[in-house]
C-alpha cells in the first residue's frame, strides 16, 4: 500500500508532539526535506541522516527516510559545499527526510531513554531530564538491584556498541537500583540525577569534567555510546510505520562513539 507523505508527517508529528519542542531543540524536527505531496510506499529508518544512510535508503528504493539526527541544526544560509553534497542525493532521487531529535529522545513510550529502560527492565518509571517544560529522558527502578559491573555488562550485551566497551565511572553505590537515563550526550543532567537520588546516570558519551563532577557528587555514570543508546527510537518508529501498512527497512550504521 501507499500513503500520502503529508499524512505520515502529520501522524508522526502528532504522536511525537513535535511542535512542543520547537523552541527547545536546535534540530528542525519534522519533515526536513521533501515536497508537500508525495506517495510513500517504502520507509527506511536510521539513527543518522548522512551520506551513507541516504545512499543505502536510495538503494533500498525508499521513498522516505526517518532519522534521529538530521541535516538542519538551526538552518543554513547557503546550500553549497558539503551541505550541497549531502542534500543532492535526496533531491536527485526524490527521497524525503523526516527527523525527530529531542521529541524522540524523551518520548515515554517510543523514545530512546524508554528503550534503554526496557533493556534494564526498569519499573515505576517517570520522566527525567528537564528541558524547559519538557523531559528528554526517563528514570526508573530495577526490580532487583544491579551491581555496577552487572549494569554495564547488561548494556554492553544488549546495545549496538560497535564492539566498544561500555564505560562506568564508579563513584556511586556498589548496588544500583534507581537509574536515570538521558541518551546521547546527557551528562549535563548529572545534577538532576543526584538531586533525584539516582544511583546511576546512564547516557551515551561524557564531557571531560563529568569525571570529577561524578566523583565529587558520589554517583555512578555509565557511558554506553551515543549511537548505541539512540537506536531504540527509530526502531520503534519503524514498528509504528509497519503497523500503518508500509514496507520498512532499518539501516544499521554504528559509529562506535
Amino acid at each position: 500500500m501507499t500513503m500520502d507523505l503529508s499524512a505520515i508527517v502529520d501522524r508522526l508529528d502528532d504522536r511525537l508532539r513535535t511542535d512542543d519542542f520547537a523552541d527547545l531543540d536546535a534540530s528542525a524536527n519534522g519533515l526536513q526535506v521533501g515536497p508537500d505531496e508525495k506517495q510513500v510506499e517504502r520507509v527506511a529508518v536510521a539513527v543518522d541522516g548522512v551520506a551513507e544512510t541516504f545512499e543505502r535508503a536510495i538503494e533500498a528504493d525508499a521513498d522516505l527516510l526517518v532519522t534521529h539526527h538530521g541535516v538542519s541544526w538551526g538552518g543554513f544560509d547557503r546550500v553549497t559545499g558539503r551541505t550541497y553534497d549531502r542534500l543532492e542525493p535526496l533531491l536527485a532521487n526524490d527521497l524525503a527526510l523526516y527527523v525527530s531529535h529531542l521529541p524522540l529522545d524523551g518520548h515515554q513510550e517510543l523514545g530512546n531513554a524508554a528503550g534503554v529502560a526496557d533493556v534494564l527492565g526498569l519499573e515505576d518509571r517517570s520522566p527525567f531530564g528537564e528541558l524547559g517544560p519538557e523531559y528528554i529522558g526517563q528514570r526508573g527502578t530495577a526490580p532487583e538491584p544491579y551491581s555496577r559491573e552487572q549494569l554495564c555488562d547488561e548494556l554492553e550485551d544488549e546495545l549496538r556498541t560497535g564492539d566498544r566497551p561500555v564505560r562506568c565511572l564508579e563513584f556511586g553505590p556498589d548496588e544500583v537500583e534507581d537509574v536515570a537515563i538521558v541518551t546521547g550526550s546527557g551528562t549535563d543532567w548529572l545534577d538532576e540525577a543526584v538531586a533525584a537520588g539516582a544511583d546511576a546516570l546512564v547516557t551515551g558519551e561524557g564531557k571531560h569534567q563529568v569525571y570529577h563532577e561524578a566523583r565529587e557528587a558520589g554517583i555512578n555514570v555509565v557511558l554506553a555510546g551515543h549511537y548505541a543508546t539512540e537506536t531504540f527510537g527509530v526502531r520503534a518508529l519503524q514498528d509504528l510505520v509497519e503497523d500503518w501498512g508500509l514496507e520498512t527497512t532499518y539501516l544499521e550504521s554504528p559509529t562506535g562513539l
